[in-house]
């Protein structure tokens, strides 16, 4: 039942997301000269992309405890100006480690 109509809610996702970047490019001529908009033009992929990532991060494991040791992992290399990849192995690494000691106990 549900498989048939998977393909209109992909069409109707797919149709959502090509207006949403389509109609700022097509509506907007001018460069915009506005601070404010310009700023939060900016910065909104950076803040949808963390609202929907951080959530994420503390139900991947199944401790809280392990979750939140690999998000400290990960912001600490990359405040530090660590790789992406370095900073995504740092937080598996503390998040396996952080799980094997709760297991321990």
């Amino acid at each position: 039942m549900m498989s048939g109509n998977i393909f209109i809610y992909i069409a109707v996702m797919a149709i959502v997301t090509y207006l949403v970047r389509m109609l700022p490019a097509v509506l907007i001529r001018q460069k915009i000269k506005s601070k404010l908009v310009n700023s939060f033009l900016f910065y909104m992929p950076y803040a949808a992309l963390s609202a929907m990532t951080v959530p994420a991060v503390f139900y991947a494991t199944g401790s809280w405890i392990s979750a939140a040791a690999g998000f400290a992992a990960a912001a600490g290399l990359s405040l530090k100006g660590k790789s992406l990849t370095i900073a995504a192995a740092g937080a598996c690494i503390s998040a396996f480690l952080v799980n094997l000691i709760i297991s321990l106990i």
